[in-house]
């Protein structure tokens, strides 16, 4: 029972890696999360809170220690005498050290309108990261088809393999009875080691193709991982590209930018006091160290600013005008790839079709060269020529397939309508 219990745990690890599966769909989401730059989306938005905290503490009253000695070479000094009385001048050197206290009490809302530029700037900056991420579906959807491929292929080859090592079986009676030569089956043979080789090829290839997915979406894989074939997905309503979301969120961060000039041309209205020590206080005329207060409100109003503000706003709807130029050619060359890869899905789509007839025209001819082999009427080197036509023409049945798929999926791509992965 013992032994049993530990086959058992020896080999169901094994049996777990085997059975390793893996969907484009989770690949799109695993590039999302473990790509390096994805990174970048938490460090923004822990950025964004920082940079808000900080400038809601504007609001908050703000103190300020100030102190100072200083010499002059001139103090103030009563050009007349007053009779019975003795004035004494300030000392050239004197010292002063306060405390200030000033609190806003009306600023026409400039801090608020900062903190929402903040927050546009931020949403600016994860859609930029976004769009860079979203940039990587193209490669991952390479990658993935170009293993699915492979993996296919040797699915064909292994049906291939299991088909002429049925025909050297029947060659071999036909030897042993006299009905075939010897060179017949080694033909035959031959050509199984042809397709060994193939297979030593493809699985290096398909290895190699697997390492670099893994490395990509940050997942180990094992060598016996299997894709699954996706499906094209009809598109969700609102899906669109990231860079068109991009472009409205820096159009809104310059609406915000023009709010807050707007907000810098108004009145400031602050309270404010000071509590300080020094010689002299506030009289100049007591020559001695003295505590001194002080307490007020202060009104600041830029009247006229030579223009500044239109300049400025004129400025930014300049960069309005650039984004949309920029929307404007990314749609352009959007639209341009949209067509290519339609015009190429056609191609491939009629190419499926005339693979299909190639298909059923081989599979006849093969057919017929069995029959023939069979009584030696042709040679193993002539089958095996029929035999090789036909599954060139299944391979390349199953690469205009997966190339037909991987436009599919490029152009849903490519049109921001692939569905978004619900994982």
């Amino acid at each position: 029972m013992k032994r049993l219990i530990l086959t058992i745990a020896l080999v169901f690890p094994l049996l777990i890696t085997a059975q390793q599966q893996l969907s484009l769909e989770e690949c799109f989401y695993l590039v999302s999360q473990n790509y390096p730059l994805a990174k970048q989306s938490g460090l923004l938005e822990n950025q964004s809170h920082l940079d808000k905290e900080a400038i809601q503490k504007g609001k908050l009253p703000q103190l300020d220690l100030n102190a100072q000695a200083t010499y002059q070479s001139d103090v103030t000094m009563l050009p007349i005498q007053i009779p019975n009385a003795t004035i004494t001048p300030p000392n050239k050197d004197q010292y002063r050290a306060t405390l200030d206290v000033n609190q806003t009490i009306y600023n026409g809302g400039l801090i608020d309108a900062k903190s929402k530029l903040n927050e546009a700037t931020s949403k600016v900056s994860q859609q930029q990261l976004e769009v860079s991420l979203y940039a990587l579906k193209n490669q991952v959807n390479q990658l993935y088809l170009s293993v699915l491929l492979l993996q296919e292929n040797r699915d064909l080859l292994l049906a291939k393999e299991k088909q002429i090592m049925a025909k050297i079986q029947e060659v071999k009676a036909g030897v042993t009875y006299g009905i075939l030569l010897a060179s017949s089956e080694q033909v035959l043979e031959a050509e199984r080691l042809k397709i060994r080789q193939q297979f030593t090829e493809l699985d290096f290839t398909k290895w190699d193709m697997v390492q670099r997915l893994s490395i990509l979406i940050g997942k180990e894989l094992t060598k016996e991982v299997t894709l699954e074939r996706p499906a094209i997905f009809m598109a969700n309503s609102g899906s669109k590209r990231p860079e068109l979301e991009l472009f409205a969120l820096q159009t809104a961060q310059i609406d915000h930018s023009s709010k807050l000039i707007s907000k810098s041309k108004l009145p400031k209205l602050n309270a404010f006091a000071q509590g300080g020590y020094g010689n002299p206080g506030l009289n100049m005329l007591d020559n001695s160290f003295n505590t001194f207060y002080m307490a007020g409100l202060k009104l600041n109003w830029n009247l006229f600013d030579w223009n500044t503000t239109k300049v400025e706003k004129q400025s930014l709807e300049i960069n309005k005008e650039l984004i949309n130029s920029q929307k404007e050619t990314f749609e352009l060359n959007n639209t341009m790839e949209l067509v290519k890869i339609h015009s190429e899905i056609q191609k491939i789509e009629a190419l499926i079709t005339t693979d299909n007839d190639i298909i059923a025209l081989r599979e006849d001819i093969l057919k017929t060269s069995e029959s023939l082999l069979k009584n030696g009427v042709i040679t193993s080197s002539a089958y095996i020529t029929e035999f090789t036509n036909l599954y060139e023409a299944k391979s390349n049945l199953n690469l205009h397939k997966t190339q037909l798929l991987l436009n599919q999926i490029q152009y849903q791509i490519t049109d921001g309508t692939y569905s978004k992965t619900r994982f």
